[in-house]
């Protein structure tokens, strides 16, 4: 059942990177040239991005995890989803509105995503 979850929600973050990506090259492009913020908001795509795999990965682990090591990837799944939205979220939230203070916010979201990459290791120890 996780499995399903997590590679829903990888399609999702993967769908939207690639929506996103394209809306900042293109129409948000000027404004966020102005702003000085698309390298920030690459950033936050590129991220986005690279974890919406590490949650298809996760959902391709599962489907035989032992027991032992299927804890492990949930763990790691719920931490890259949270970082995602945490992290990505913060810098999509600074592209948009200007607000710097959210930038306070992202280095949890960059923890959570190393969490779920250590997470993953532990997992395959487990294996």
């Amino acid at each position: 059942m996780a499995n399903k979850f997590f590679l829903q929600a990888g399609a999702v973050l993967g769908v939207l990177g690639v929506a996103l990506g394209a809306f900042g090259a293109h129409a948000l492009k000027p404004t966020l040239e102005a702003s000085g913020r698309m390298d920030t908001f690459e950033t936050a795509v590129k991220y986005q991005f690279y974890h919406a795999l590490a949650l298809v990965l996760i959902s391709i682990l599962l489907q035989n995890a032992a027991i032992t090591s299927a804890k492990w990837y949930n763990w790691a799944g719920y931490s890259f989803l949270g970082g995602v939205i945490v992290f990505s979220g913060s810098l999509y939230t600074i592209c948009f509105t200007g607000i710097k203070a959210f930038g306070a916010v992202a280095p949890i979201g960059g923890t959570l995503m190393i969490a779920g990459w250590v997470l993953l290791f532990l997992g395959a120890m487990k294996q």
